[in-house]
């Protein structure tokens, strides 16, 4: 039973960390959302780059993470 629920509390935690990495990723490629870097670190150009790395290493890690079980 608590084995279980270890695993329960284990696959919430890892689908919100992929969720929440969406999200931001998403979050950082459209601009004018509020979420961006700085200009001296780039500004709205490298924010969606960065936002795209994010999107895209989140995606094969949740795929990798699929197809290890």
């Amino acid at each position: 039973m608590v084995k279980k629920v270890g695993m329960i509390l284990n696959f919430v935690a890892w689908l919100t960390g992929v969720l929440v990495s969406l999200s931001v990723g998403f979050s950082m490629i459209e601009p004018n959302t509020g979420l961006s870097l700085p200009r001296y670190l780039g500004g709205e150009p490298i924010a969606m780059i960065v936002g795209w790395i994010v999107v895209i290493t989140t995606l094969i890690s949740a795929v990798l993470a699929i197809l290890q079980k």
